[in-house]
């Protein structure tokens, strides 16, 4: 069996609009923290070391994490839509596939007849709570100054499509589901109307499911289906994400 690790580091080095910041506290630090605490002195320790700690300021939608039905809306299938903490396990131990975009170029809105000739490739047919992994290589420029518009997006109507297929998982190596905000935004102002911002986001109105994001490595999947992705994300009190480590089991 082997393992593949499909989530990028929670790092203040990735350049994305929600970075993560990390404070560093030494041994020499978690000595004196413990003396103050206990009523001790920090030379009562060994060597005046103790525990080495950190103090994380992280968003939910920082580094690989799982979209919420809650994220996209306040309801979805007509109900409140579920946080995080509130989603049965079962949707995230599945079956993977992966569908290779590595090919298009950043900014590529990926289509339903882009997901079907994709299928018909590599003669796979969808079943429900399949986790549907889309590569389009974005996870190589991660520290790149634009990570978050270098990347392929999948369409509202694609997206859809997926779900029809009883997808409830889906995930992409790129920073966002949708093409990068970037060019969403151009579209919009170019011609402001519905269905530009956030379109694939929004199908969670009608559909529930979730979006893995960030992910890494999906090219070191040796093989587009016939493996287990594990990404049982963080529980999270009422978020509208969790972080993630999905992981691909190879069975050799």
């Amino acid at each position: 069996m082997k393992l593949i690790d499909l989530s990028v580091p929670i790092s203040p080095r990735i350049r994305e609009p929600l970075p993560a910041k990390i404070e560093y506290a030494t041994h020499e630090d978690g000595a004196r923290q413990a003396a103050e605490i206990l009523g001790l002195k920090q030379e009562d320790f060994p060597e005046s070391k103790a525990w080495a700690t950190e103090m994380v300021t992280l968003n939910t939608h920082s580094g690989t994490h799982i979209d919420a039905p809650w994220h996209y809306w306040p309801v979805s299938e007509g109900k409140q839509a579920r946080t995080i903490d509130e989603l049965p396990l079962e949707w995230f131990f599945s079956d993977g596939v992966v569908l290779d975009f590595s090919a298009k170029p950043p900014g590529y809105e990926i289509t339903t007849d882009d997901l079907i000739a994709e299928l018909k490739r590599i003669e796979y047919t969808l079943k429900p709570f399949d986790i549907v992994l889309i590569r389009s290589d974005a996870d190589k420029r991660l520290y790149h100054e634009h990570y978050a518009f270098l990347h392929a997006g999948v369409s509202a109507e694609a997206t859809l499509w997926l779900l029809d297929q009883g997808i409830k998982v889906v995930g992409t190596d790129g920073w966002g589901w949708d093409i990068p905000l970037n060019l969403q935004a151009e579209a919009y102002k170019k011609q402001p109307r519905e269905g530009v911002l956030w379109a694939a986001h929004y199908v969670g109105k009608d559909k529930e499911y979730c979006q893995i994001e960030k992910l890494a490595n999906l090219d070191k999947i040796p093989k587009p289906f016939g493996f287990k992705v594990c990404c049982f994300p963080i529980k999270v009190e009422k978020a509208s994400g969790g972080w993630s480590r999905p992981v691909a089991i190879v069975e050799e």
